[in-house]
């Protein structure tokens, strides 16, 4: 089955939440601490797939989850466009 193609323009405005974290650069989380991944110019599947995981529960992190459980599938891939021409 064909993936379909995400919108970038629509991503921005879905991805609102997402830059709070992965929009800051060398952001480091307060508690637990970890440094948060740069998402920018990330390949599209690779995005897809990990907010598939976390939607699902097959990826761990509880805050990515919550945040991901929320999407629906357009969501994800309007996001993940926008994240993939981020870094372009």
């Amino acid at each position: 089955m064909a993936q379909s193609q995400g919108d970038p323009v629509a991503g921005e405005e879905k991805a609102y939440q997402c830059m709070g974290c992965h929009g800051v650069a060398e952001y480091t989380n307060a508690y637990p601490t970890y440094n948060v991944p740069k998402v920018g110019g990330q390949q599209t599947q690779y995005i897809v797939s990990a907010l598939e995981a976390y939607r699902s529960g097959d990826r761990e992190h509880a805050t990515m989850q919550s945040q991901a459980r929320s999407l629906s599938d357009e969501d994800i891939q309007d996001i993940a466009a926008f994240f993939a021409q981020e870094g372009s």
